[in-house]
C-alpha cells in the first residue's frame, strides 16, 4: 500500500455500494408521509380539539391547530427517522437515512436535516427538494446541509 494512501475501512467499502435514492421515490415516500401525518391530525388531534371547545374551523398557518400539527408532524419525522433511520414512507418504498459515514444519524443531525434543512428547502419555492433530481448523490438541501443520504435499503 502507498503511504500517502489511507486505509479503507469497512464503511467506505460499504458506501461505495450504496444507491442513491432518486426524487420520485423519495416524493412517494414523502406522500405517504403526508397521509400517516394527516391521519394523526384526522384521528386524534382534531377530536381532541373539538372535545376541549378550541377552534378548528381558522384556517390560519398561524392557528393554534395548525401549529399543533405541525408539531406533531416534525415530531413524527425526527422520531422516526432517528429510531429506524426511515418514516413508514421510506420503510413502505425501502428507504433509509444515513450520515456521511453510512451510519444511523445523530438526534442533533436528525433534528438540523428535518427541521431546520427542510424548512431551508421549502421556502425558496422548494427548490431545495427540487435539487434532489440534478444532485449526484441524490441529495436535497436539508441533506447537504445536515451531510446525510437517502439510500435504498439492501435486502
Amino acid at each position: 500500500m502507498n503511504e500517502q494512501q489511507a486505509p479503507v475501512t469497512e464503511d467506505l467499502k460499504n458506501m461505495r455500494n450504496i444507491w442513491y435514492a432518486g426524487f420520485w421515490i423519495r416524493l412517494l415516500a414523502y406522500g405517504i408521509d403526508l397521509i400517516v401525518i394527516s391521519s394523526i391530525h384526522r384521528l386524534i388531534v382534531y377530536p381532541i380539539f373539538k372535545l376541549g371547545g378550541w377552534s378548528v374551523e381558522e384556517v390560519s398557518d398561524f392557528s393554534v391547530i395548525a401549529i399543533v400539527t405541525a408539531i406533531v408532524g416534525y415530531t413524527y419525522l425526527v422520531l422516526m427517522t432517528k429510531w429506524y433511520q426511515q418514516t413508514l414512507g421510506k420503510m413502505i418504498v425501502g428507504l433509509k437515512v444515513i450520515d456521511k459515514d453510512g451510519n444511523s444519524p445523530s438526534w442533533l443531525t436528525v433534528i438540523f436535516r428535518e427541521v431546520v434543512g427542510k424548512f431551508i428547502s421549502k421556502t425558496v419555492w422548494f427548490i431545495g427538494f427540487i435539487w434532489i433530481a440534478f444532485s449526484g448523490k441524490k441529495q436535497g438541501w436539508h441533506d447537504k446541509i445536515a451531510d446525510t443520504f437517502v439510500i435504498h435499503e439492501r435486502k
